[in-house]
């Protein structure tokens, strides 16, 4: 069974955390997981992240740090091949893409999914998970795409991601980038995920979805 958890925010928000537990094969007590905070390296400020594994360790998994910069394809199956959970923290979008892209990440990570592997995204670890990590430009000016000629991302889904629409300063600048896409758009708040079984999506957290009109 393919499984993906695509999530606004972390484990560091209780109903994330809820939700999470909920879809996972075992207690955490019995898997291992690998926390990959690639995203978050090079941002100002990540306490987030650090409050997001260190959640994770009291929840009882078995957390290992991953970094996939600067890996290849070969040391990223060795690192995460013997892993239940892969949990893709936020972040830089844009460095975490590239990173993927010359990583060979995107291979590894379809190789686990189609073996059963959970993939957890959050906010960009859930933007990479779809066709482009266009919306990643929606609520900012970027000046640095760090080289990537391209927005196109994993696919792992057929729609976009909008995350944090709960922060009422994003509000209006997604309603314009949805207004602009050709692709189909799925808005989350910080209280919600997405469940992605076998292709079947469920809205899952506290609130009703989203529409953007």
């Amino acid at each position: 069974m393919k499984t993906l958890f695509l999530s606004s925010a972390g484990v560091r928000f209780p109903i994330i955390k809820r939700e999470l537990l909920k879809v996972l094969p075992k207690a955490p007590s019995q898997l291992s997981l690998s926390f990959v905070n690639t995203a978050a390296n090079v941002v100002e400020d990540d306490t987030f992240s650090k409050e997001d594994e260190k959640e994770l360790r009291n929840m009882g998994f078995s957390v290992q740090v991953v970094d996939i910069a600067g890996k290849n394809e070969g040391e990223l199956r060795e690192i995460l091949g013997n892993q239940d959970v892969i949990y893709v923290e936020g972040g830089n979008g844009f460095y975490l893409l590239k990173q993927v892209k010359e990583s060979g990440f995107e291979k590894v990570i379809k190789e686990l999914i189609d073996r059963g592997v959970v993939y957890v995204g959050v906010s960009s670890g859930t933007y990479i998970a779809c066709p482009t990590i266009e919306m990643h430009e929606w609520k900012r000016v970027v000046d640095n795409r760090y080289g990537l000629e391209s927005l196109e991302a994993m696919g792992l889904v057929p729609f976009l991601i909008s995350v944090h629409y709960n922060r009422e300063k994003y509000r209006e600048l997604i309603k314009r980038g949805i207004s602009k896409t050709t692709l189909p758009v799925r808005v989350l708040t910080d209280d919600q995920a997405l469940l992605v079984k076998d292709g079947r999506v469920t809205l899952v957290g506290d609130g009703e979805e989203v529409v953007v009109e």
